[in-house]
């Protein structure tokens, strides 16, 4: 029969040494990298909840826009001047500018009146946070000026 013997700073030593689990240097780097992981995955979210406010803005105000400037392409030359306002409360925060102007050019000297300018902005949000520009030259026959 064989004997092994031990001494018991052996025995202490290899246990010590075998102990499972983790160091707090190890806990605290894999804190760190959680940490770091987390704030950039709050970060896209943040920028996309911003993008997909944008994105809103803009589909509406370029329908808001078609609607508002095919108002001002039925009118008449009468009834086509600067103006300001909202949609109502279907679209609570969107209001819309137009700028009606006449756009006449050098060397046109009979078509002096018959070309207009109209300048549509439509804006949402406190202190026109976001703004959709829309420009429209439209053009008069004679028998509409006099």
């Amino acid at each position: 029969m064989v004997r092994l013997r031990f001494s018991i700073p052996t025995l202490i030593l290899k246990a010590t040494h075998n102990i499972d689990g983790f160091t707090l240097l190890e806990v605290m780097i894999a804190v760190a990298v959680l940490t770091i992981a987390l704030a950039a995955v709050l970060g896209l979210q943040s920028r996309s909840l911003s993008l997909a406010a944008e994105s809103r803005f803009q589909t509406t105000a370029v329908l808001l826009a078609r609607e508002k400037m095919a108002e001002m392409t039925t009118a008449g030359l009468e009834k086509l001047a600067s103006d300001a306002g909202d949609f109502g409360d279907a679209f609570s925060g969107y209001a819309w500018r137009v700028t009606v102007q006449n756009a006449d050019l050098p060397g046109i000297g009979q078509m002096k009146g018959r070309l207009k300018r109209i300048d549509l902005a439509v804006t949402c949000g406190e202190g026109e946070l976001y703004q959709y520009n829309l420009r429209l030259y439209r053009f008069f026959p004679p028998e509409t000026i006099d």
